[in-house]
């Protein structure tokens, strides 16, 4: 029997590994060389640094390689701050956001110009900045560490501070946190950062220059307010950089004209109470926006009176409003409702509740603007100390909608009357000044 050679049994389809894939040259140079065997202690140090806060801000700080101090010990520093955005610079493209990192040019020619020489007499140049379209992306299981968004922001800054090339930091609140301007969340991160107090810092020769100062062109009202809110002086970008006029102020939105005046030894808690009972029992409804003073309005004048409040935001809807005031009018109590009560349609099934009980039915109308009962949410929603019933935030939807289907409330509806109330603040002196700030 010859011996033969066995036979490699059959097995499944073989795996043939890939041929190797070939590597990216990279150039290598001298300088790339002496880079990476220079100790850390001896590198220089990058000018630019980027540092984020949460998903909300983002901070950027340039230091040029020649860079002298200029703070003086024990004397207070000036600040020259700056929008960015139609500010220092705009589009090359012509559009409202930039296409990409290079699109970009200085809002007016001479800005480089203005800039440096603020450093020279002294000023710490600083840009406060709201940058919505900026997405904060950490995302370690994907890969991802920041944002296409936030890389291309980056670069264009870095490009904007290269091209200055004086010390200058940037600020970039990102959502819509204490950190948004007008609210002062990036000016105090700014105070720390560079070791400054309030009385570190010279708001008499301070100043902010921005492109949102409330004009009928301008989206908004935050650069001015900012400005405002910090104590410094504020310009537009065309007052500033090309001479012009400053704009007028008429009908600009100010907190601080709807303070309520304290009348002589009386406190304002007690002033102004403009409703009086004239029923025995009656049915009282308001009507108004969202952020009109509507709650607090039945705290401080109606709940002392003895009314019982009903209110959809913690009933949940018109039906159990409707059962359970009628169920408190037939217990012998007066009540007061307070919904926004918009439309006619709506306040109609308070009128027939009031004439099914055989009481009186009285309307509250509560004039305040879209504008100011914006201020209002936002103010309540950013302190707790204005915020008793712990209210959030409110989406600019429910103003519009309330707009959208308000109809002006009139006696022929059922009203024994209708008591117009023109919106007024009124607290302590720390609540005053918290609320006249600007929050939106």
């Amino acid at each position: 029997m010859s011996e033969g050679v066995a036979k490699r049994p059959a097995s499944p389809t073989r795996s043939i590994s890939p041929p190797p894939l070939r590597r990216k040259v990279t150039t290598v140079t001298k300088k790339t060389v002496a880079n990476f065997f220079t100790p850390a202690s001896q590198k220089k140090p990058q000018p630019i640094t980027w540092r984020v806060i949460g998903t909300s801000l983002v901070i950027g700080k340039y230091v040029p390689e020649k860079s002298v101090a200029q703070a003086v010990a024990g004397q207070a520093r000036k600040v020259a701050s700056f929008d960015l955005d139609s500010t220092l610079i705009k589009t090359q493209s012509g559009g409202p956001f930039a296409k990409n990192p290079n699109d970009w040019q200085w809002w007016e020619p001479g800005v480089p110009e203005k800039l440096k020489e603020l450093d020279a007499k002294g000023y710490q140049v600083v840009i406060f900045s709201n940058q919505k379209m900026v997405k904060i992306q950490k995302d370690i299981k994907n890969g991802k560490s920041e944002s296409k968004s936030l890389s291309n922001f980056k670069e264009k800054l870095a490009a904007v501070m290269g091209q200055l090339d004086i010390p200058l930091s940037v600020y970039a609140a990102t959502d819509n946190t204490e950190y948004r301007k007008p609210r002062l969340g990036m000016w105090r991160e700014f105070q720390d950062d560079y070791d400054l107090d309030a009385s570190g810092i010279d708001l008499e020769k301070s100043f902010f220059v921005g492109d949102a100062a409330g004009r009928p062109q301008d989206h908004s009202n935050v650069d001015r307010g900012f400005a405002v809110n910090a104590g410094m002086g504020f310009k537009t970008p065309e007052e500033f950089f090309l001479s012009q006029e400053p704009p007028q102020d008429a009908g600009i939105f100010n907190p601080v004209s709807f303070i309520e005046a304290e009348s002589e030894g009386e406190s304002s808690a007690k002033s102004s109470v403009s409703f009086a009972r004239t029923h025995p029992q009656e049915l009282v409804i308001f009507c108004g926006s969202p952020g009109a003073g509507k709650s607090t309005y039945f705290w401080k004048n109606l709940e002392p009176l003895g009314y019982e409040r009903v209110n959809q935001d913690i009933l949940g809807s018109r039906p159990k409003c409707l059962k359970v005031a009628r169920e408190l009018i037939q217990a012998g109590k007066s009540v007061a409702v307070d919904n926004t009560n918009a439309t006619q349609e709506v306040r109609a099934y308070w009128v027939a509740l009031a004439k099914e009980s055989n009481i009186p039915i009285r309307c509250v109308h509560f004039l305040a603007s879209s504008e100011l009962c914006k201020h209002n949410a936002a103010a309540r929603a950013s302190n707790k100390e204005l915020n008793p019933e712990s209210r959030q935030t409110l989406p600019g939807i429910a103003f519009i909608d309330y707009a959208r289907r308000y109809q002006v409330p009139a006696l022929d509806e059922g009203f024994a009357d209708i008591i117009p109330v023109e919106f007024r603040f009124r607290g302590t002196e720390d609540e005053k000044k918290l609320w006249s700030q600007y929050w939106i």
